[in-house]
């Protein structure tokens, strides 16, 4: 009888192709993590791709998140919503997402880099909620393009001086400002850096939930994985202008911090916050000492699984009232008392509570950004400090109050969402055991 049980369950997945998709990226996310190498050294697998452990991490949270989009996207297999085109566009966004993290050649990366785009933009366009997802479609294609003109100039510029453009090859004695604005400031867009982040809240209320998902995850943490990669031979240059940069990020994250306050729909604020948390991986990156790049990278992994799970509950509520207005999306702790606990855990989590993976890496960001100058402790006390405000008043907004009368008779959490929050907060609380792999980055 066993035998027959076992046969049945290994088979119904194969009869489903958007079930043997969700599987395959279930199982290369899971292989990619138990093959992560204990060392820190490239990995060639050709002369053009290789890994290191930054490589493995992001491409495990790619598997893992791609997977958990598939299964958030469930809705899209029930109405039958183009699967086939939407299948499609995850496939290409998986390749483009491994060729960008595992790219030993510029050239290559940055196209790699940029086809991220087209099946993003796929996404907002073709499953996107409201029409003005097409102007957030062009903001999100404009403020990309425009910032990466330059890295391409300056990529033609490496292959005319140097004759490779190999990341390990590349090695310069004489820079100039141009050339280092060039080299980092595609990468600040897509992050992206405070005052040049318009196109990210935007792109984040209009898109699906397939859409929030990856643009929180993935597609932020390419920037970051782009300014470490070219600060291998950017070197000590770098740091006559980093200053800038920090001051900026330490700055803009504290208004958008503020602005995380004023906002009325749920995803404005997770999408705020994003920013907010993303500014201070900047701020360790450009502080140029190893706590902040491990700290950089242990934030981008830990704020990849906390964004995504608060998108993912924001879009529970959105399926039932319809809404992410918080004057109508209230009282789900009477209603829902089970996703409330998620909604409290993950706003925790989202404030760097222990254990999770985003106090390991503001611990380290912070002693790096205080070893840089003292003084930024007055920022980075008020930005800790609001980030614990906007957190609590997204939770107590939308769990306590009273409920909406027009949103009483809603159906009750299925298994499948209590097993996609549970798929996110098992990593980000539990990988802090795990943290050699992150400390041997440097």
């Amino acid at each position: 009888m066993m035998k027959y049980l076992l046969m049945l369950l290994f088979m119904i997945p194969l009869l489903n192709f958007y079930w043997v998709s969700m599987y395959m990226y279930m199982f290369m996310g899971f292989m990619f993590i138990f093959l992560m190498m204990n060392y820190n050294f490239i990995t060639p697998v050709n002369s053009l791709l290789g890994l290191d452990i930054l490589s493995y991490n992001l491409i495990s949270l790619s598997y893992l998140i791609i997977f958990l989009m598939m299964m958030e996207s469930f809705k899209i297999y029930l109405d039958k919503n183009f699967l086939s085109m939407f299948l499609l566009v995850m496939l290409l966004m998986m390749v483009s997402l491994i060729m960008t993290f595992s790219s030993l050649n510029m050239m290559l990366f940055y196209i790699s880099f940029e086809l991220s785009l087209i099946p993003t933009l796929f996404l907002i366009f073709g499953w996107g909620y409201q029409p003005e997802r097409i102007m957030a479609g062009y903001y999100l294609l404009f403020y990309t393009l425009f910032a990466s003109l330059p890295l391409l100039l300056g990529i033609f510029y490496i292959n005319l001086v140097v004759g490779s453009l190999d990341f390990w090859f590349i090695s310069f004695e004489t820079f100039n400002f141009y050339f280092y604005l060039s080299m980092i400031l595609a990468f600040l867009f897509k992050m992206p850096v405070p005052f040049f982040h318009f196109w990210l809240p935007k792109a984040h209320v209009e898109a699906p939930i397939s859409g929030s998902m990856i643009l929180a995850a993935i597609l932020l943490k390419m920037g970051g994985y782009g300014l470490i990669r070219v600060y291998m031979f950017l070197g000590d240059y770098s740091m006559f202008y980093n200053y800038f940069w920090i001051c900026l990020s330490l700055w803009g994250s504290l208004l958008v911090s503020f602005l995380c306050m004023f906002q009325v729909d749920i995803k404005s604020i997770i999408a705020y916050s994003s920013v907010a948390h993303m500014s201070l991986v900047i701020c360790g990156i450009m502080s140029y000492n190893n706590y902040g790049f491990i700290g950089s990278l242990v934030m981008m992994i830990g704020h990849g699984f906390c964004s995504s799970a608060l998108f993912c509950l924001a879009n529970i509520i959105y399926e039932r009232s319809h809404s992410r207005s918080l004057f109508i999306n209230k009282g789900y702790l009477a209603s829902m008392p089970g996703l409330s606990m998620f909604w409290f855990l993950l706003c925790a989590n989202n404030m760097s509570s222990p254990p999770s993976l985003n106090l390991l890496g503001e611990i380290y960001l912070i002693n790096s950004v205080m070893s840089w100058d003292y003084m930024t402790f007055m920022f980075l006390g008020i930005m800790s400090f609001m980030s614990c405000c906007y957190s609590i008043y997204l939770f107590s907004m939308t769990q306590h109050g009273y409920s909406y009368s027009g949103s009483l008779l809603f159906k009750s959490v299925n298994m499948r969402e209590y097993m996609l929050i549970i798929f996110h907060f098992i990593p980000l609380n539990f990988m802090v055991l795990k943290f050699d792999l992150f400390a041997l980055f440097t």
